[in-house]
């Protein structure tokens, strides 16, 4: 095989898993007008302790997976939030059952948008965070 065949393999190859990768997802970012009320916020609810990470150019907050080098997360970062209703949603697994986040979000002051809603590979809720962003925690049926 020729050098330019070799590379027109290689390239479909790479054109291929770039347009069908494992996950589509690698990072989301939430921005927050107060990083402190967001790590508290997002603490409550995911019922976890959450840190001021000051490795990156801006302080920032991690959402904790069980390994960060593998998995995909999102951090809370200084910035300003979308105008509530304008902004994407981002979901987010519950840490435990959607009835107990819906609760834990109104307790932490936010608010729930939505009843839980089945989709074939699980349930969601739409909420908002203090900071007015469209946050979905989302829940997978049990396999």
């Amino acid at each position: 095989m020729d050098g330019a065949s070799k590379r027109q393999r290689k390239s479909a190859a790479m054109t291929q898993t770039a347009s069908h990768p494992e996950h589509r997802l690698v990072w989301a970012e939430i921005p927050v007008n107060d990083l402190d009320a967001a790590r508290q916020f997002y603490g409550a609810v995911l019922g976890s302790d959450l840190e001021v990470n000051h490795n990156g150019p801006n302080p920032m907050v991690d959402l904790p997976i069980a390994d960060m080098g593998k998995g995909i997360s999102a951090h809370l970062y200084p910035g300003k939030p979308a105008p509530q209703g304008i902004g994407p949603t981002v979901h987010l697994l519950a840490s435990e059952s959607l009835e107990t986040t819906a609760d834990r979000v109104v307790e932490a002051g936010g608010k729930v948008l939505s009843p839980p809603i089945d989709i074939p590979v699980g349930s969601f809720i739409y909420t908002q965070d203090p900071d007015g962003n469209s946050i979905g925690w989302f829940t997978f049926k049990d396999r």
